[in-house]
């Protein structure tokens, strides 16, 4: 499945559009590489998102092959690795408030 498509099935980032913004501005690493919307995700590969005002780290432990997860069953598909707080530089914060729906 594509990343774009991932981080929005999975609830890591709300909408697609917004996915794949922030893949194209750098907001999103696959295995410490700066990643395409296009970049195919695979188990085990590890995602670093860096939202708002924190930095979100998650390994994926399976792929999907559907359009929609249940909440329930989100955790089934990536484990947290790492969620920290940050101070965000000026060019993510003007990204994520241009943006302002609480996609964290």
């Amino acid at each position: 499945m594509r990343l774009d498509k991932y981080l929005q099935v999975t609830g890591l980032i709300k909408r697609r559009t917004l996915s794949t913004e922030a893949c194209r501005r750098g907001l999103v690493k696959v295995n410490q590489k700066t990643a395409k919307p296009t970049k195919e995700v695979m188990a085990g590969d590890l995602i670093e998102i860096f939202l708002a005002r924190r930095e979100l780290t998650v390994r994926v432990l399976q792929e999907i092959h559907s359009n929609s997860l249940k909440k329930a069953l989100r955790p089934e598909y990536f484990t947290i690795i790492k969620d920290e707080a940050i101070n965000c530089p000026a060019e993510l914060a003007d990204f994520w408030a241009q943006n302002e729906t609480n996609d964290e």
